[in-house]
């Protein structure tokens, strides 16, 4: 009923419209990856290592997040 070659060209043409996704996607990865870099390389990731007050207020948080949880795990009532 159908033709092979309707199919065949259907198929290849949905694999390489595929592989050209892939292909940009491959290409904003890397491109994220070397923008992190840069970054890393120039020292501007605040984001991930808060500096001053803030960020002892924010490992005083996280220290009492992991108690509550600890004790929740351990079964102990807050």
């Amino acid at each position: 009923m159908t033709d092979p070659y309707v199919t065949m060209t259907l198929s290849a043409a949905g694999l390489t419209g595929l592989a050209m996704v892939t292909a940009a996607g491959l290409a904003g990865w890397r491109g994220w990856l070397q923008l992190k870099r840069s970054e890393l390389d120039r020292g501007q990731v605040a984001d991930v290592m808060p500096a001053g007050a803030g960020a002892r207020i924010e490992i005083a948080d996280l220290r009492e997040r992991i108690r509550k949880l600890e004790a929740i795990a351990a079964g102990v009532e807050l």
